[in-house]
């Protein structure tokens, strides 16, 4: 049973399983962003396609919000190898239409669930310095997460990684 969320302008489900559907639907909620570089949605779609490829052996988990019979949001995280309960928030996003009326923090917030009932014990998420990520970092502080790390010139020189991490009790 897979928890659905009311009191958006539709009611939104849910649902863990990966469909044959999804690696278009990743497709386009990520590059409805206007901001990732068509490499980046690749890869997004990439750890769709391995999921349904390998199955759990991935190591790839998927948090879909569907709505009106789409994806409309989704997470993929996983835990971070030779670690004992760390988790990678590899992916959030929101259709752009769709943002701003808290999905991706009911993403979030389902996604961080899931994980402790994995026996994680804290989230990692990571994203770029640039302005155009402004919006981005500022969900995540207001989620709880604190920017525990800075990588310079990670990305591209100007372009910083920054490293979020939220403990879960």
């Amino acid at each position: 049973m897979h928890p659905t969320l009311t009191g958006l302008s539709s009611t939104i489900r849910f649902r863990e399983d990966v469909r044959e559907t999804d690696p278009d639907a990743v497709r386009g909620i990520v590059a409805s962003a206007g901001f990732f570089y068509d490499h980046e949605v690749k890869v997004a779609v990439q750890l769709v396609n391995d999921r349904l490829a390998e199955g759990t052996a991935s190591g790839y988990h998927f948090l879909f919000a569907d709505a009106e019979g789409q994806a409309i949001g989704y997470s993929c995280y996983g835990e971070i190898p030779c670690t004992v309960g760390s988790f990678d928030l590899y992916w959030i996003a929101v259709l752009q239409g769709r943002r701003g009326k808290g999905v991706g923090r009911a993403i979030l917030l389902e996604t961080e669930r899931k994980i402790a009932s994995l026996g994680g014990r804290r989230v990692y998420a990571e994203t770029s310095s640039r302005e155009l990520y402004q919006p981005t970092r500022s969900f995540y502080e207001r989620c709880g997460y604190i920017a525990e790390a800075r990588l310079e010139a990670f990305y591209a020189p100007g372009d910083d990684k920054i490293v979020y991490v939220k403990p879960l009790a």
